[in-house]
């Protein structure tokens, strides 16, 4: 069975929502837009306080290439235009919305029809970029890069195939998986429609073998669709990495950045962003809810939500039977890359992919030791660095050494830190060393 060729880790899987059909999460009473729910420059508003709003309504219009529209997932009034603290940590602008019904704009199509490619044979390539963008829909494994960015091919790149991400490897996390049982159409009329953007015939589905029934199901509609193929992974972390999930499925290798997978002939989208797709381009629906798994092991039911975007954590947490008494931390995403929230109002956004509770037991680091030497760093990582290097030279602060050692090939997938028997913190300095050596490296290129 295939998969990526060095490094990776086994950590317990913890699926404990995986057979918790999606629910749909109450309307929140205020719902929060960031307007740095991508990368790239932040949305800018074009709304005021005291406008009214329907879901679909613009908020916030893209200021960039590398950036991407905002949208109301809710009717009702802006309250204000302020500042949270986000899921990263820091303070940024929000517009606030006091909830007031359940309007839509009425060019969302709200009906469960299926519509294929069939029924719109009149799209083309440049109209399925222009829906995609207009819609603000942007990578949903939590990358959160805009989607028509990754449609436009740069001049002399050439698209060969299309690799879809339904392998969700991070432990815990289910919303993947769940999409992929009860929405397998739209998920696959998205892939054709990223296949006609990016104008090539091939494209692969890659899942890891830990969902049977999702490679089973998949298999079986994807048969109606030509060009289309399910290709069963094995169960490895961190199989859902750009770079790991082309070279486990195509065998081709990313070279080092600044190389992304494009230069290798491959377009990379998640499945949660393909049905994004299909919502945008044939159901003219902005991205205004996604698919969230909240759960752990103190969790009283974990639950795949379907939410709005902009409803507060603390409401799903509600709605899955409240904060555990235990709780000793409370993580954004998964527990090999995700991070710490630093408060439960901090509201769901376009890469929020799941809200895990972790109790006392689990969230306690162990005693830093020092460095044995035992190499199962180097053994671990996927991309061939030398982590215990790269860790020790960031807490140093010898930029010079890390860089030379390629400290921005790192994807942060915590594996060298999963396999430290030492507890040594080193996604911690590497994560400080690349986000210093990066900017470094902007401000040289400034300079030319």
């Amino acid at each position: 069975m295939k998969t990526f060729r060095i490094g990776g880790v086994h950590p317990a899987e913890n699926k404990l929502s995986a057979a918790c059909p999606i629910k749909k999460a109450a309307l929140p009473k205020q719902a929060v837009f960031s307007l740095y729910q991508h990368i790239g420059a932040p949305a800018k508003p074009v709304v005021a306080k005291g406008d009214e709003v329907k879901v679909g309504t613009m908020l916030a219009d893209a200021d960039g290439f590398v950036s991407a529209p905002v949208f109301s997932s809710v009717s009702g009034k802006v309250a204000k235009i302020d500042a949270i603290v986000d899921a990263s940590g820091y303070r940024r602008p929000a517009i606030f919305v006091d909830v007031e019904g359940d309007v839509w704009e009425d060019s969302i199509d709200r009906s469960e029809t299926l519509v294929t490619l069939k029924d719109r044979p009149e799209l083309t390539a440049q109209d399925i970029v222009a829906k995609v963008k207009a819609a603000g829909v942007v990578g949903m494994g939590g990358a959160t890069f805009p989607c028509h960015v990754k449609l436009s091919p740069p001049p002399g790149s050439k698209a060969e195939c299309v690799v879809i991400n339904g392998v969700e490897c991070e432990p815990y996390l289910t919303a993947d998986h769940r999409l992929m049982l009860e929405k397998p159409d739209e998920i696959l009329v998205g892939v054709a429609l990223i296949m006609k953007a990016v104008q090539v015939s091939k494209a692969y589905i890659g899942i890891e073998n830990n969902k049977p029934d999702a490679i089973k199901l998949m298999t079986e509609k994807a048969a109606a669709y030509p060009g289309i193929e399910i290709v069963p992974l094995q169960v490895k972390y961190p199989q859902g990495g750009e770079k790991q999930l082309v070279q486990a499925i195509t065998g081709r290798e990313v070279p080092a950045p600044p190389a992304i997978p494009i230069q290798v002939g491959a377009v990379v989208q998640n499945v949660g962003t393909a049905y994004a797709i299909y919502e945008a381009v044939m159901k003219n629906k902005p991205l205004l809810e996604r698919v969230i798994t909240v759960t752990g092991k103190s969790v009283k039911q974990p639950t795949n939500f379907l939410a709005r975007i902009g409803t507060p954590m603390s409401q799903l947490i509600e709605e899955c039977g409240g904060l555990p008494e235990d709780t000793g931390k409370v993580i954004g995403g998964g527990p090999m890359m995700g991070k710490a929230l630093m408060n439960l109002d901090v509201p769901v956004c376009k890469g929020s992919s799941g809200l895990l509770i972790m109790n006392n037991k689990e969230a306690r680091r162990g005693e830093i030791q020092p460095c044995i030497r035992c190499a199962k760093c180097v053994s671990a990582c996927p991309m061939g660095l030398e982590p215990y290097l790269l860790a020790t030279g960031s807490a140093l602060k010898n930029w010079e050494l890390v860089e030379e050692n390629d400290i921005t090939s790192c994807i942060e997938c915590g594996s060298c830190q999963f396999t430290c028997p030492s507890n040594r913190p080193m996604l911690d300095n590497i994560r400080m060393g690349k986000s210093t050596v990066m900017a470094m490296i902007r401000a040289r290129n400034a300079k030319k």
